[in-house]
């Protein structure tokens, strides 16, 4: 898909970043200084997304071929998606002291750095096959992914004029969905296919995972000697208590609602390949497939919701979404086959706008609250440890079916936020 992109349609990709016109509430006044070249530091942010969808959705693989390897339960397999996104919970807010202590650019490199030492980890890790060695290798390289996220997120929003922040952040998030749409085939090809019964090894992991640890290491070098726009003036605070920024209604259920898409979105990708192999009855590295079909339907509809956001109100769209989320879902829990894999596999579709669209719609009218709010939200995204956590559970103690009205019941709650949590009023 990459080859196909020439020079005439990335130049058209970058003019769009920078120009396109999608209104937002704006939270801060933010420019780049006069003669500043925005491109250096737009293409290092798609690779930047691209790296972060790729490190993170070989979760989705890694988790069945754990499963596999090591011999666990769902419950146990769940572990590779817990310790990866709890980190969120953990480091979001003192990632946010580092970005502002050290700047955008340095915070990236770091970040880059950090997840190169998970990456390599995994090593010794496969040499020692040992599971927990895997885990404290997730949860490092899960630091240098949070560092570069809370890094991104606002440098993205300084590039250009704040009213155009939310269609900068959308495109940039569709170029880094490619990353998620190549990692489940990756690893499909290079790591479920050494998969075999009673398989008592991890050896597949180590050259993909070296593979990644020197590509994050010349990127970390690359991005370390570029000269990138800097910010002429940031969001500047209140300095009123940290609790002054709950008095705002629609931050506190979008606090909620940001948990609650994340832990729906992973779970529902972390077991889809089991999900499907089961219900479809195909093996597990045809059956991964379908999770690459699952995250590149967010890169199809991520394009999308640029236009329709011009003419659709957020909350309108947030709430479709979610009732086709809750819909899909049902039909492929009370089907079998191919009907409930494709079912499944179309609620991407639907995530697709969800993360920007709760995100803005959370943060409007925070004003110069925006900034820390900004840092909570992060933290929501610990939900992709929980959530799909307990899915794991429900899958060993009941069946697929009771296991997957958790994400549904999420989806529930989403369309409550864009019917009424979102107003803050």
């Amino acid at each position: 898909m990459l080859e196909n992109v020439g020079s005439h349609s990335i130049e058209s990709v970058l003019k769009r970043l920078t120009m396109a016109q999608v209104p937002v509430a704006a939270t801060q006044p933010a420019g780049i200084a006069d003669g500043q070249s925005y491109r250096p530091a737009l293409v290092t942010l798609a690779v930047l997304y691209f790296m972060m969808g790729l490190i993170t959705c070989l979760n989705d693989t890694l988790v069945p071929f754990f499963k596999s390897s090591f011999q666990l339960n769902y419950t146990q397999s769940a572990l590779v998606q817990f310790y990866f996104f709890v980190t969120y919970g953990v480091m979001s807010i003192p990632a946010g002291v580092i970005v502002s202590k050290f700047g955008f650019k340095q915070s990236m490199v770091a970040g880059f750095a950090i997840a190169a030492v998970g990456t390599f980890l995994f090593f010794p890790a496969s040499l020692m096959h040992q599971y927990y060695l895997f885990l404290a290798a997730l949860f490092i390289l899960a630091i240098g992914i949070v560092l570069l996220q809370v890094a991104a997120n606002p440098y993205i929003t300084l590039l250009g004029p704040p009213e155009t922040a939310s269609s900068r952040f959308n495109l940039i998030q569709a170029l880094g969905s490619l990353g998620t749409t190549v990692a489940p085939l990756l690893g499909a090809s290079y790591i479920l296919s050494e998969v075999r019964d009673g398989m008592q090894s991890s050896e597949a992991v180590r050259l993909p995972y070296l593979c990644i640890t020197a590509l994050v290491i010349v990127i970390a070098f690359v991005i370390s000697q570029l000269k990138l726009p800097s910010p002429v003036s940031q969001a500047a605070d209140s300095g009123d208590e940290q609790s002054g920024i709950f008095g705002f209604r629609n931050l506190r259920f979008g606090l909620v609602a940001l948990f609650c898409y994340v832990g729906a979105e992973v779970s529902i990708g972390s077991f889809l390949t089991n999900y499907i192999a089961d219900t479809a009855g195909i093996v597990e590295n045809e059956a991964v497939t379908y999770v690459a079909l699952y995250w590149g339907s967010m890169l199809v509809g991520r394009f999308a919701g640029a236009g329709v956001l011009k003419i659709v109100r957020a909350p309108l769209v947030l709430s479709i979404c979610a009732i086709a989320a809750v819909v899909l879902i049902l039909v492929s829990i009370t089907s079998t086959g191919m009907l409930a894999a494709w079912t499944m596999v179309a609620v991407g579709l639907c995530n697709s706008i969800m993360f920007a669209t709760i995100f803005s719609l959370s943060v409007a009218g925070l004003e110069e609250h925006a900034t820390r709010a900004s840092g909570w939200l992060s933290t929501a995204i610990v939900g992709g440890a929980i959530i799909s956590f307990l899915q794991g559970v429900l899958i060993d103690h009941f069946n697929w079916q009771v296991a997957f009205m958790l994400p549904l019941l999420c989806y529930v709650f989403i369309l409550f936020f864009g019917l009424n949590g979102y107003k803050t009023k």
